[in-house]
């Protein structure tokens, strides 16, 4: 964004980054691709000032529109971090709300003119009820907006003295934070649960224990671990380099967040694998949520090269268990597990094949979202328009509790603002990519699933949304 306009972040973009990235509707008809502009790096002066008068907001959306349809384009995506906080003063949560109307106007009136579909509109916005309570008007960006991506990682971290997961599924007592909690309160707030998207992380938070003894979840820490080889972030591994990172490490599951970690002397690092991304996406059907946003592509296993099990072994299990039809609306539905979705729990990864049965609860803000454990129930799963408003049922769906061990055997397994990460992470091969949505409905080809390193991989960066009517994906490249 510069002097109110919204404009390529690099000079060659426009010749060669973009046609790039359209190009990939030649091969999926149904592709959206979306633009998105801001970021955690962004800051909030650029917002503030084009949103400060209406001209400029005028200026930003005839700038947008042109932009979008140059480069053939279909929506936009603000992440805007966050109005009325880090330097955006009080009233930006306002006429942030002014410039969503503005948009979605203009993208109406240009489409009636045009005979064309009209451009989308969404939004990135924190899980974090503080947050939230201070920069947004739930309700109206509920209806102004096709969908929103909760940031619902990075609830805990290195900057804490005791250790804790970067992205739980639900909460734990005296500890609201988790991808449950986050999602539930939007929803609370009166969003259409089909409009929200979960952010699952494709990278973990580490820590440096005060004492290698005490290395059990909320454990004593003093900062970071050593920083990833590629990454090179302290506090910071994305999946390709865990899986590395945790060989030889002792590998543990916490039972009601239903996320693992791992240990080893002094560094500890909570992650998520394929068995959490199960479990995550299980909870995104069981509730009627829109579907699912990704930080980062780059960040998983792209090649397959470092955990073994083909190519984008986490957004494959997300993929797989989210767009598949036989899994849309069965009775007790059930997940089979390949060498492309293993668990990372125990020291080597086994195919297994295995029925996941649990409840996910749901409460509303302020009480605890938790896992527990019950038998013998199940709920249909299925997806709604998203022109519609459902009340979901609360029947709970039943998962037993149970991780991967060696041989196919099952076991029991034993106020700091969010930080999202940079927008462009370096990966071995150079690949430097955005976050993929993945919304329920429709099927997307997967990539290969033979492991190994192929002699070129190319892929842009960007989000995947599959939109719950089964009618749209979405690729977005970020500004």
């Amino acid at each position: 964004m510069n002097n109110n306009q919204i404009v390529p972040k690099d000079p060659l973009d426009e010749k060669i980054l973009y046609p790039e990235f359209n190009k990939l509707k030649e091969s999926n008809r149904g592709l959206k691709t979306l633009l998105s502009t801001g970021g955690w790096n962004f800051g909030t002066s650029r917002f503030t000032t084009m949103l400060s008068m209406f001209s400029n907001r005028e200026r930003f959306v005839s700038s947008v529109i042109a932009l979008l349809r140059t480069h053939g384009f279909d929506g936009l995506d603000l992440f805007f971090l966050y109005p009325g906080l880090r330097g955006s003063p009080a009233r930006d949560r306002w006429t942030f709300v002014s410039l969503l109307e503005e948009l979605l106007q203009a993208f109406k009136n240009e489409a009636q003119l045009t005979m064309r579909p009209r451009l989308l509109l969404s939004a990135a916005v924190s899980g974090d009820p503080h947050v939230v309570q201070k920069a947004y008007e739930a309700r109206l960006l509920g209806r102004l907006l096709d969908f929103i991506s909760i940031l619902s990682y990075d609830l805990h971290g290195s900057w804490e003295k005791v250790t804790g997961h970067n992205s739980p599924l639900f909460s734990l007592p005296g500890d609201p934070k988790s991808s449950a909690y986050a999602m539930n309160y939007w929803r609370q707030l009166g969003v259409p649960p089909e409009k929200l998207l979960m952010g699952l992380p494709t990278y973990g938070h580490t820590f440096h224990l005060l004492k290698a003894s005490q290395n059990e979840l909320r454990a004593q820490a003093v900062g970071p671990a050593s920083p990833g080889k590629y990454t090179k972030q302290a506090g910071f591994l994305a999946y390709y380099e865990i899986c590395s990172f945790i060989e030889g490490m002792n590998k543990c599951w916490i039972d009601d967040q239903y996320v693992p970690y791992a240990f080893k002397g002094k560094e500890w690092v909570g992650y998520d694998d394929a068995i959490s991304f199960s479990y995550k996406a299980f909870f995104i059907k069981r509730e009627h949520f829109g579907g699912a946003m990704v930080w980062t592509l780059d960040l998983d296993d792209v090649t397959g090269a470092f955990c073994g099990t083909g190519p984008f072994p986490l957004v494959y299990t997300l993929n797989y268990l989210l767009v598949k039809d036989e899994f849309s609306s069965t009775p007790s539905p059930k997940l089979w597990f390949s060498t492309a979705v293993n668990s990372s729990i125990g020291p080597e990864m086994p195919t297994m094949t295995r029925d996941l049965t649990t409840s996910l609860g749901i409460l509303p803000p302020g009480g605890e979202a938790v896992a527990t454990e019950t038998k013998g129930k199940s709920a249909a799963m299925a997806t709604t328009p998203r022109s519609e408003i459902m009340t979901p049922t609360r029947t709970p769906m039943t998962f037993e509790r149970h991780t991967a061990a060696p041989e196919g055997k099952t076991e029991s397994p034993g106020e700091k603002p969010v930080l999202p990460v940079g927008h462009l992470v370096g990966s071995p091969g150079g690949i430097a990519m955005d976050p993929v949505h993945l919304q329920i409905g429709q099927k997307v080809t997967p990539p290969g699933r033979k492991a190994g390193v192929p002699e070129k991989v190319t892929t842009p960066s960007g989000k995947m949304t599959v939109t719950p009517d089964g009618r749209a994906e979405t690729l977005e490249r970020r500004l």
